[in-house]
């Protein structure tokens, strides 16, 4: 394969990436990287490097469009940083010695039981009407428009999310893949938050808790430049038109796309990981 063939083949692929990562609140690297190294024999690390930056990439894509829209809760987001960024940090440190392949098979486990519990779990509709105590306290409702109105939503189980969110940090630095899927579930399911306000927060906090770790295998050399500068360019394009599609699209159809996307890659990771392809 050429370099031309390659860089090209690697911007259509993160193009695509940051169109799933904006719509479902993903970050773009549960495709990346996957998809660099099965498909283009990428080092798995080097794929989580460039997927860090393509992370970064979708943040900024999407996150002011879901702001402006008044999607994104930005108290949420922030108070919740606090929790992944410590988590990101101790991911990425822990990535050094760990195996590609125990990386790998990790990675689907994780995936496997996000998308199960997007397809298959209940779901709680648009969110309770008031927040619990703690909720109330760090004043995290909010509301969103919906079919042009506003919908007011309220935030339970704060210290669950909290701790779900230092384990999705970890995840993270671990395995490069903005840890979206699992930020989500726990916004949606433990918090009790509207699936559309839970993809547009992801999207706005997956960026810092890339930072966060991206310095980390920066450090180390694992973001090469010609493969990261081609993904992050295809990512934030991605992440743009995905931005635009989320605002209109029923909730439904975005769980059902977050559910198989995540799923497909989980069994395609777990199935390399251990036939020791990654």
């Amino acid at each position: 394969m050429t370099v031309l063939t390659f860089t090209v083949a690697v911007w259509a692929i993160s193009l695509l990436a940051g169109f799933l990562g904006a719509l479902t609140g993903l970050g773009g690297g549960v495709v990346v990287v996957p998809a660099l190294t099965i498909l283009l024999g990428v080092d798995i690390k080097y794929a989580i490097g460039a997927s860090l930056v393509s992370v970064i990439a979708t943040s900024s894509g999407a996150a002011a469009a879901y702001v402006r829209e008044g999607f994104s809760n930005v108290r949420i987001g922030m108070f919740l940083e606090i929790a992944t960024t410590i988590g990101a940090i101790a991911g990425a440190w822990l990535a050094a010695f760990t195996s590609t392949h125990i990386i790998a098979i990790v990675f689907g486990v994780v995936l496997i039981q996000s998308a199960w519990q997007s397809l298959f779990g209940s779901h709680h509709g648009s969110g309770p009407a008031e927040s619990d105590a703690l909720g109330a306290r760090l004043r995290l409702a909010g509301d969103y428009p919906e079919n042009g109105q506003s919908c007011e939503y309220g935030v339970r189980n704060v210290k669950t999310g909290f701790s779900l969110m230092f384990g999705a940090g970890a995840l993270s630095g671990l395995l490069g893949i903005g840890s979206g899927a699992v930020k989500v579930i726990a916004m949606d399911r433990a918090m009790r938050i509207p699936f559309k306000v839970s993809t547009t927060t992801s999207n706005f906090m997956i960026g810092v808790t890339a930072a966060a770790s991206a310095g980390v295998y920066l450090s180390r050399g694992y973001i090469d430049p010609r493969v990261a500068m081609p993904v992050m360019l295809g990512v934030l394009a991605g992440a743009f038109l995905g931005s635009k599609v989320l605002v209109h699209a029923p909730v439904r159809t975005l769980r059902i796309v977050f559910g198989v996307v995540i799923l497909v890659m989980a069994i395609e990771m777990i199935i390399n990981g251990i036939t020791g392809k990654v």
